[in-house]
C-alpha cells in the first residue's frame, strides 16, 4: 500500500493520471488527525481539466433549473397574456440552455479515454465513471451550536476538531487515483459514522444541507439527511475503482488482475450502495441504476479474465483455442446482458449514448472473437494416429462445445475427418465475420467512439486477422454454399465476484473524541446541565458506589452519606474532578482522585441522563457498563462494521430495540439497584 502522505509529480500535460496531492500540513499541527490530502484543485492534468469542466457545467445546470423553477412558478400565477408570452420565450431559451449544458455534460462523462492507460498496448478500452461532485459545506456554526446547546460545553474549544472535519472532507473532493486516495475517502466515509452519532439526532435537526451533483446528468440534489452524504461517498468509492481498474495496462498477468480485483471492488461498493440505502434522490443512485452498473463492472471483470486466458494460451493447442472461445462467448453474453439493462425504459435515456455503444461493440466484437478461435481450433489442429487413441480431452472438450449440435453431424466425425474441420471452420469464419463488421459498424455511429484510435485498431486488427484466415481457408472449386456455424457453448473458469467494500481497512479516530465515550456523550442521549459538587470525606467515607469507566458511573449512594447530602443521585456520571476531565478516565484513576481530595473537600462535575428517548438510555447505560469501551468502539468501526452500521446509513434510520437489565426509573434519572451491581464496582 502506497505511503498516503508521498507526493506525486506531474508526468505531463497530456498524461491521463497525473494526480498530484496537495502539500502536507506539519503532522504535529494536526495533533494525530488525518495527514491525507486531496489531490491539487489547480494542476493542470486531462483528469482534473475534465472534473473541472464537469463542476462548471454542473453549476450552471444548477443556476438553469433555478431559473426554469422561477418562470414556471410565474407562468402558473400570472394572468396577464402579455406576461405569459415573455415568460414562456425566457422558458423555451432555458430549456435549450439546458439541453446543450447536458449534451456538453454527457460527451464529458462519456470521455473514456481520458481515464485509460497510456501504455502503447492495442486493448480494448474500458468504461470507467466520473466522480460525482459536491458543493462546500461549512459545518462551523452548526456544530458548535450543537455543542453548546446539546453537550452544555464552550464550542470554541473545538474549533480545531470542526476545522479538521471540513479540510477532510474538502480533501476527499478530489482524491488521488490510486490506493492514497481510495484510503482519504473510507477515511471520511468511516469519520461520518462518529460525526452521525455525535450531532444527528432524531429529535432535532442540525441545519446542514448535503449538495451533491447526478454523475451523468448533472442534476442537483440537497438533503439534510447525512445517509445522503454517505451513499454520494460511497458512490464515488465505487467510481474510483473504475477509474484505477481503467487506469492497468493489462498487458501482464499483475496487471490484468490488479483490474479484476479493482472492478469487483466497485461493483461491491454499487451494490453494497443499492441496498443499504433507499429512496435515493439523484437517479445515478437508483436501485435500476446501481443494478447496471453492477453488471457493468462484472462484464468487465469478464472481459479481464478473458484476457488473462488469452495471454497465458500462447500455444495452438486444440483444447486452449476451444477454451477461448468459450471464454469470448461468455464475455459476448454479460455484455448483451447489459445492454438488454441499459434499454430498460428509465435506462434508456439516461445512460449516455457512448457507453450503450460501447456496450454493442463490445458483444459483437467478443462473439466474432469467439467464432475467430473455434475456427482456428479446427482448422490449426491435426490428429496424428497416436493422438486418435489416446487424446481423449480433446474429444470430450469438442463434445461439450457447441449449445446445440448441427443436425446429420457426428462431432467425432467431424474431429477426425480433415474437409469437414475446414467447412466447419470456413462456417465459423463467416460469422466472425459478419460480427466483425457488425462492431465496426455500430462503431463508427458514435462520434465519441469514432475519436477513440486505440479502440479502431482493435476492431481493424481483429477483422483482418479473420479476413486472412477465411481467404486462406477459401478454395477456388469450393462451390457448396458455407453451412450456418452452431452456437458456441458460452463458459469461463472463473466466475466474477461482488466484492463489498471492507471499512476497517482504513481505522480512524473520533474528530471529537474529547467530548466523552461515545457510548454515553452522543446525540441521541440526552442529560441535564453539568452539576458541580463539593465532597467532604467522613470517617465513613464519601459514602457512594462507583462501577465502571470512561466515564465513571455512580452506582448507588448511602443513604444519610455525604455524597448524598451533596446531591450526588445513583446514576451520574462523573465527567471531572477538582477540574480534571475524566469522561476518559479509567475507575482506578478517578478513585485515586477521590481518594487524594484535601481536606476541604473535592469538586465533583457530573451529568445526568434523562428519561426522553428510554431505550436509546438503555442502551447508553448498559455500553457504559462495558469495561473496555475503546475496545467495544473499535468494533463497531472494524470487522464488523460492514454489519453493523447497516442500519445508520438508510436514508430513513430505524432505531435498534435491545433488551437490558436496567431497573425502574426515579424521577428523572435511573436507579441501578445494589443486586444488579456485580463488577468493579466498591464502597467509597
Amino acid at each position: 500500500m502506497e505511503d498516503p502522505g508521498t507526493r506525486e509529480s506531474s508526468l505531463s500535460d497530456g498524461a491521463p493520471d497525473d494526480d498530484m496531492p496537495q502539500s502536507l500540513p506539519d503532522e504535529s499541527s494536526s495533533n494525530g488527525g488525518s495527514i491525507r490530502k486531496g489531490c491539487d484543485p489547480f494542476a493542470q492534468t486531462q483528469r482534473s481539466k475534465l472534473q473541472h469542466r464537469r463542476a462548471r457545467i454542473n453549476q450552471q445546470i444548477n443556476k438553469e433549473m433555478r431559473m426554469r423553477a422561477g418562470a414556471e412558478n410565474l407562468f402558473r400565477a400570472t394572468t396577464n397574456n402579455k406576461v405569459k408570452e415573455t415568460v414562456a420565450l425566457e422558458l423555451s431559451f432555458v430549456n435549450s440552455n439546458l439541453q446543450l449544458l447536458k449534451e456538453e455534460l454527457e460527451e464529458l462523462n462519456s470521455n473514456m479515454e481520458v481515464y485509460q492507460t497510456d501504455s502503447e498496448a492495442v486493448k480494448v478500452p474500458m468504461i470507467p465513471l466520473g466522480l460525482k461532485e459536491t458543493k462546500d459545506v461549512d459545518f462551523t456554526i452548526p456544530i458548535q451550536d450543537f455543542i453548546c446547546e446539546h453537550y452544555g460545553e464552550d464550542s470554541s474549544q473545538y474549533d480545531r476538531e470542526v476545522r479538521e472535519l471540513m479540510e477532510l472532507r474538502q480533501a476527499m473532493r478530489t482524491p488521488s487515483r490510486n490506493q492514497a486516495g481510495l484510503e482519504l475517502l473510507m477515511e471520511y466515509y468511516n469519520q461520518l459514522y462518529y460525526v452521525d452519532q455525535r450531532f444527528f439526532s432524531a429529535h432535532r435537526n442540525l441545519g446542514v444541507h448535503f449538495h451533491w451533483y447526478d454523475s451523468l446528468t448533472g442534476v442537483p440534489s440537497s438533503q439534510r439527511a447525512l445517509a445522503f452524504e454517505k451513499g454520494s461517498v460511497l458512490f464515488n468509492i465505487g467510481a474510483l475503482y473504475t477509474q484505477i481498474g481503467a487506469r492497468q495496462d493489462r498487458c501482464a498477468t499483475a496487471d490484468i488482475d490488479a483490474a479484476i480485483d479493482a472492478f469487483q471492488r466497485a461493483a461491491g461498493a454499487f451494490n453494497y450502495l443499492k441496498e443499504n440505502f433507499s429512496n435515493a434522490p439523484s437517479l445515478d443512485m437508483s436501485a435500476p441504476s446501481l443494478s447496471m452498473l453492477v453488471r457493468l463492472m462484472l462484464a468487465q471483470v469478464q472481459e479481464c479474465v478473458f484476457e488473462r486466458i488469452a495471454l497465458a494460451s500462447r500455444s495452438a493447442h486444440f483444447s486452449s483455442q476451444l477454451r477461448l472461445s468459450q471464454e469470448a462467448a461468455r464475455v459476448s453474453d454479460v455484455y448483451l446482458l447489459v445492454q438488454q439493462t441499459m434499454t430498460q425504459p428509465l435506462m434508456k435515456d439516461y445512460v449516455p449514448f457512448p457507453w450503450a455503444s460501447m456496450v454493442q461493440v463490445k458483444s459483437e466484437h467478443f462473439r466474432a472473437l469467439s467464432h475467430y478461435y473455434a475456427a482456428a481450433a479446427l482448422c490449426e489442429h491435426t490428429l496424428s494416429a497416436k493422438e486418435e487413441e489416446g487424446d481423449q480431452e480433446a474429444e470430450e472438450a469438442f463434445l461439450g462445445f457447441y449449445a446445440n449440435v448441427p443436425a446429420g453431424q457426428s462431432l467425432r466425425q467431424v474431429l477426425q475427418d480433415a474437409e469437414k474441420r475446414r467447412k466447419l471452420g470456413k462456417a465459423h469464419l463467416r460469422c466472425a465475420l459478419i460480427r466483425h463488421e457488425e462492431a465496426m459498424r455500430l462503431h463508427g455511429l458514435c462520434k465519441i467512439l469514432r475519436k477513440m484510435d486505440i479502440l479502431q485498431d482493435v476492431l481493424s486488427l481483429a477483422h483482418k486477422r479473420s479476413l486472412d484466415k477465411y481467404s486462406a481457408l477459401d478454395r477456388e472449386d469450393d462451390f457448396d454454399e458455407t453451412a450456418e456455424a452452431p452456437e458456441i457453448q458460452a463458459q469461463s473458469q472463473q466466475k466474477p465476484d461482488v466484492t463489498p467494500p471492507n471499512f476497517s481497512t482504513v481505522q480512524v479516530t473520533d474528530i471529537f473524541q474529547r467530548l466523552g465515550p461515545l457510548s454515553v456523550f452522543c446525540a441521541r442521549a440526552r442529560w441535564g446541565p453539568v452539576r458541580v459538587i463539593c465532597l467532604q470525606r467522613r470517617e465513613g467515607g464519601l459514602g457512594l458506589t462507583l462501577r465502571g469507566d470512561s466515564p465513571v458511573l455512580v452506582a448507588g449512594v448511602v443513604p444519610g452519606g455525604c455524597a448524598e447530602e451533596a446531591g450526588l443521585r445513583e446514576g451520574d456520571y462523573i465527567v471531572a474532578v477538582d477540574g480534571l476531565d475524566c469522561k476518559w478516565a479509567k475507575h482506578a484513576e478517578v478513585v485515586h482522585l477521590l481518594k487524594s481530595c484535601s481536606d476541604s473537600g473535592t469538586d465533583i462535575s457530573v451529568v445526568t441522563l434523562h428519561s426522553h428517548d428510554t431505550q436509546m438510555e438503555r442502551k447508553a447505560i448498559m455500553l457504559s457498563h462495558c469495561s473496555n469501551k475503546e475496545h467495544s468502539r473499535q468494533r463497531l468501526m472494524g470487522g464488523t462494521k460492514g454489519q453493523s452500521s447497516a442500519s445508520l446509513l438508510n436514508w430513513s434510520r430505524k432505531k435498534k430495540r435491545e433488551s437490558c437489565t436496567v431497573t425502574k426509573k426515579l424521577g428523572s434519572t435511573f436507579s441501578l439497584s445494589f443486586g444488579s451491581i456485580r463488577d468493579a464496582e466498591a464502597l467509597y
